[in-house]
C-alpha cells in the first residue's frame, strides 16, 4: 500500500505540475475524513500523517484540553482538564493543550481513494488559483499584453499568458473597437483574490498605462536619464504629461517626441489617436502652470500659495483656446500640476490684480496705523507687509518721495511693535492668559477692579466666569457694559 500511494503522489504531481506536499497533503485530508467517517456514532476529530519517503501513515485521535467550567462543544473531541489528567496522567495535560491518541489506520480503500480524489482536485485547484495569484501579484502596476478572446456585458476578456484577465467597460478608451484574436496592451491595475480564482483587471484609461508606453518607447525612461513626473488623461481625446531630467546634454520633451514624432506617435497609435502635449516639468510652480496651459498664450500670471491656486491672464481672443473645449486644457493641466487654475482674460487680470492689490494696501495700512496715501507708496516701493517695513534700511524708507524722518521712526516703530505683539499672540497659552491679575486687565476703572477684588476675584479668569446680572450686581455696570467686560476677558477661549 506504501508503494502504491508513493507511486499515486508521483503521478498526480508530475502530470498537474504541482507540489508533492500538496498531494499528501490532500490524500491526508481524505484518510482523516473516512477515519472520521468511520466513528458513525461519535463526532471525532482525527489527523493523519504521511512519511513522504515510505509512504506509511499513522492516524490519532485528537482532543482538545479544555477548562473544567466550560461548556463542551463537542464532547466527542474536547475534555476537561481534571478528566485528562484520570485518562492520560502520564502526558501531565493543561487547559489549550492538544492530545492524540494513535488509533487504527483506516485502510486506503475504495472509499478513502473516492475521497482523496475529490479532495486531490480541490487541492490542485486552490494551488493552481495560488500559483496563478503569485504569478501576477508582483506584475501588478505594470504593462501587459494579450489576446482579445470575448465580449461579457461591456467588458473584454483577454488571454494573458494562458490566464483570462478583464478590461472592464470603464477600463476601456471611449469608441474604442477591439476585435477577437487582436493583440491588446494595458495597465495590470489590480489582482484580486477570489474563490473562483484570482481576478486581473486591466485599464487602458489610467494615466500610469500612458506613462508605461513612454517608458516602453523611450529608452532614456527606462535607463533614469528622464523621469516622468506626473500624466493626466482625458481617454482617447487628450493627454498631458510632465517630464523632466538631470542630464544637461539631453532635451527631455525633444527625447520623448522623437524623431519625427516617432515615438510620441507610437503612444498615440495605441491609444487610438489620443493627442498628447509633453511638458516641460519645473519646479517653480508657476512656471509649471504656464508650461502645462500650451498652448495657451499667457501674458501674466499670480500664484496664491495658501489656496494652492495659479491664476493667468490670456488675450482675449485666445481665451477659448486657452480653456479649451470644454475646459478640456485648463482641466488636465491642473489635474498634471495639482494646482487650481484660474484662466481670466487680461481686462479680468487686471481688474482682479488691482482688487487684491488695494485689499492688500487696506490690510497693510491696518496693521501699521497709517493712511491710504503711505500705505499705497510702501506697497508700490516693494514694502508690502509689516515684516519687509520692519526690517528694512531706515535710508531706504527716507529715500521714499515724501517720507521724512519722523514718518521713518514711526513707521519702524509701528511695524516693529506689531511683529511682537503678533509673536506674543502666538506664543501665548490662553490658560496661562486666563490667570492674568485683574490689576494688570485693561478696560477696568478702579472703582469696578475694587468691587471685584472685594468678592475675591482676583484674575482674568473669575471675571470672564461671571454671568451678566452677578457683574451688574456686585459693580452696577449697565448689562451692555457688563457684556462688553466679559467677552474681553473671554477672548483668549475664543482665540
Amino acid at each position: 500500500m506504501a508503494k502504491e500511494l508513493l507511486a499515486i503522489v508521483e503521478a498526480v504531481a508530475n502530470e498537474k505540475d504541482v507540489d508533492r506536499s500538496v498531494i499528501y497533503q490532500a490524500l491526508e485530508a481524505a484518510l482523516e475524513a473516512a477515519t472520521r467517517k468511520r466513528h458513525i456514532d461519535e463526532q471525532i476529530e482525527a489527523r493523519v500523517s504521511i512519511n513522504p519517503k515510505t509512504g506509511e501513515y499513522e492516524t490519532f485521535r485528537v482532543w482538545q484540553i479544555v477548562d473544567d467550567e466550560e461548556v463542551l462543544e463537542n464532547p466527542d473531541a474536547q475534555m476537561r482538564e481534571t478528566v485528562a489528567h484520570v485518562e492520560f496522567p502520564e502526558a501531565n495535560l493543561k487547559v489549550g493543550d492538544i492530545y492524540e491518541l494513535p488509533i487504527e489506520n483506516e485502510s486506503f480503500g475504495r472509499i478513502s481513494a473516492q475521497q482523496a480524489k475529490q479532495i486531490i482536485i480541490q487541492k490542485l485547484r486552490e494551488a493552481e488559483r495560488e500559483k496563478v495569484y503569485q504569478q501576477f501579484i508582483d506584475k501588478e502596476g505594470s504593462l501587459m499584453h494579450g489576446i482579445v478572446r470575448r465580449h461579457e456585458r461591456g467588458s473584454v476578456i483577454v488571454d494573458v499568458g494562458g490566464v483570462e484577465a478583464t478590461i472592464p467597460r470603464e477600463g476601456l478608451i471611449p469608441r474604442e473597437s477591439l476585435r477577437m484574436g487582436e493583440r491588446v496592451r494595458g495597465y495590470l491595475q489590480k489582482v484580486n483574490r477570489e474563490m473562483r480564482g484570482p481576478q486581473l483587471s486591466i485599464s487602458r484609461v489610467a494615466p500610469e498605462f500612458l506613462i508605461q508606453l513612454f517608458t516602453l518607447e523611450v529608452p532614456e525612461i527606462g535607463m533614469g536619464n528622464i523621469e516622468i513626473m506626473g500624466a493626466a488623461r482625458e481617454p482617447g481625446v487628450r493627454a498631458k504629461i510632465a517630464v523632466r531630467t538631470f542630464d544637461p546634454r539631453i532635451d527631455p520633451v525633444g527625447a520623448c517626441v522623437g524623431m519625427r514624432g516617432s515615438r510620441v506617435q507610437g503612444v498615440m497609435n495605441e491609444l487610438a489617436g489620443e493627442s498628447i502635449d509633453i511638458v516641460l516639468w519645473d519646479e517653480d510652480p508657476e512656471q509649471y502652470v504656464k508650461k502645462a496651459m500650451s498652448p495657451a498664450v499667457i501674458t501674466d500670471s499670480s500664484i496664491n500659495p495658501e489656496r494652492k491656486s495659479v491664476s493667468i491672464a490670456v488675450p482675449e481672443e485666445k481665451l477659448a483656446q486657452a480653456v479649451g473645449r470644454g475646459g478640456q486644457n485648463v482641466r488636465l493641466a491642473s489635474e498634471l500640476t495639482g494646482w487650481h487654475i484660474n484662466v481670466l482674460s487680461e481686462e479680468d487680470f487686471a481688474k482682479q490684480a488691482q482688487d487684491a492689490q488695494m485689499k492688500q494696501q487696506g490690510q497693510l495700512a491696518d496693521m501699521l496705523e497709517v493712511d491710504g496715501d503711505i500705505a499705497t507708496r510702501l506697497y508700490e516701493t516693494g514694502y508690502n507687509s509689516p515684516e519687509v517695513v520692519a526690517y528694512a534700511e531706515r535710508e531706504d524708507l527716507l529715500a521714499i518721495e515724501g517720507f521724512d524722518e519722523s514718518v521713518v521712526d514711526a513707521l519702524l516703530e509701528r511695524a516693529t511693535d506689531y511683529l511682537l505683539t503678533q509673536a506674543f499672540a502666538e506664543n501665548t497659552d490662553p490658560d496661562d492668559e486666563m490667570q492674568t491679575p485683574l490689576e494688570a486687565f485693561e478696560g477696568l476703572d478702579q472703582e469696578v477692579l475694587a468691587r471685584l477684588l472685594e468678592n475675591n476675584f482676583a484674575t482674568q479668569e473669575d471675571l470672564a466666569e461671571l454671568a451678566i446680572d452677578e457683574l451688574v450686581e456686585m459693580t452696577g455696570l449697565s448689562k451692555d457694559e457688563a457684556s462688553a467686560l466679559i467677552l474681553k476677558a473671554r477672548e483668549p477661549w475664543f482665540r
